[in-house]
């Protein structure tokens, strides 16, 4: 593998001084860039894309064709994991992702079991392994999964939910049966987490999507436990450096503190947060990524430069900060405002760093 030429992400990630804020997106590669949109269109479905490791390679790298981003992340998703135990993953247009075989009862609980990565999901490490060659040293790259719990409801619900009746319902009443889905989804992902690494992800990331919709409790239980057993997990040191490991709890900031605690380099933030107020929460422990609100890209080019200075004024001149959106850039974002906040980001991230 060659050397990278960019390390600035990584750099950042570990709380070291770097001469400008890193920038990447969350879903960075998606249906805002016309050439994602044909090149999906030519793979015939979203998840014939996934699987498919050239094209899985091609998308990655089209938004750095496009823009100076500071990393890479693997186009994937994070139903992959279910998917491979068993549950049938599908997509229907205009209805996002479903189960053929959702987790319904105990005896459907009891037959989970945690997926070989190089059998169910080789397909994702031969996609891993692809980027960076292709890469080159360019940037580094992200790997990453859903958080068991996140999975889990998922795997409950049998799709997107507006309530989250099924796998509260299920966490409430039968907690131990929660408990054996998450036990077996934890493994999943630290297992998972830990082929990619192997293949060639420089970072990982754990993706809380809906830990924000539980009680104060019940986050602390059923999703902070397990991404605290992913960190103590994780193969810390690949290639001869550190291989950062973030998490992201959507709608998590209340437990800035307790995440800032469960191991990982960086926490993400959404846009709810103020990140000099993190900052001081955390101190030292922990680097931030975030967090401008997806919803800025679609304004004007001058309000995404200004929405973008603020965030870098909230957190300073401070090192440990890897820029980001508080959510994934949506798919009615225009391409030309990313431009706008790229270049903001490093340009007025610069100019801090010289008023020194």
């Amino acid at each position: 593998m060659s050397p990278l030429s960019n390390d600035t992400f990584l750099r950042a990630l570990m709380r070291e001084p770097t001469d400008y804020t890193p920038l990447w997106l969350m879903r960075q590669a998606g249906r805002y860039l016309p050439e994602y949109c044909a090149t999906r269109k030519r793979a015939g479905s979203f998840l014939q894309l996934c699987k498919s490791p050239g094209m899985a390679c091609e998308v990655t790298l089209q938004p750095l064709e496009r823009y100076d981003l500071d990393a890479a992340i693997l186009f994937s998703d994070i139903l992959t994991v279910p998917d491979a135990m068993g549950l049938g993953l599908y997509f229907e247009e205009g209805e996002g992702p479903k189960f053929e075989r959702p987790l319904k009862d105990e005896n459907d609980i009891r037959r989970l079991t945690a997926p070989d990565p190089h059998d169910e999901l080789q397909y994702v490490m031969d996609a891993v392994s692809e980027i960076r060659r292709a890469l080159d040293g360019r940037v580094p790259l992200i790997g990453f999964s859903g958080s068991p719990w996140t999975l889990s409801c998922y795997m409950v619900e049998g799709g997107s939910s507006s309530d989250y009746r099924k796998v509260k319902s299920l966490m409430y009443s039968r907690p131990e049966l929660m408990h054996q889905v998450l036990d077996v989804t934890a493994q999943a992902v630290t297992t998972y987490l830990n082929a990619q690494i192997q293949a060639g992800a420089q970072a990982v990331m754990v993706f809380d999507s809906w830990g924000g919709v539980m009680s104060h409790d019940a986050y602390r239980e059923f999703s902070l436990r397990y991404l605290r057993i992913i960190a103590q997990g994780l193969i810390r040191e690949h290639e001869g450096r550190r291989v950062p490991a973030i998490v992201f709890t959507k709608g998590g900031g209340l437990w800035l503190e307790d995440i800032a605690d469960t191991g990982y380099d960086a926490v993400g933030l959404d846009w709810t947060m103020d990140l000099g107020k993190a900052r001081a929460l955390v101190g030292h422990r922990v680097a931030l990524q975030g967090n401008l609100d997806p919803a800025v890209l679609f304004a004007s080019p001058d309000a995404v430069a200004e929405q973008a200075r603020r965030v870098l004024d909230s957190f300073g001149n401070h090192p440990g900060h890897v820029f980001n959106l508080g959510h994934g850039i949506s798919q009615f974002t225009p391409p030309e405002n990313v431009s706008v906040l790229v270049d903001t980001v490093h340009q007025y991230s610069r100019q801090i760093r010289t008023a020194r």
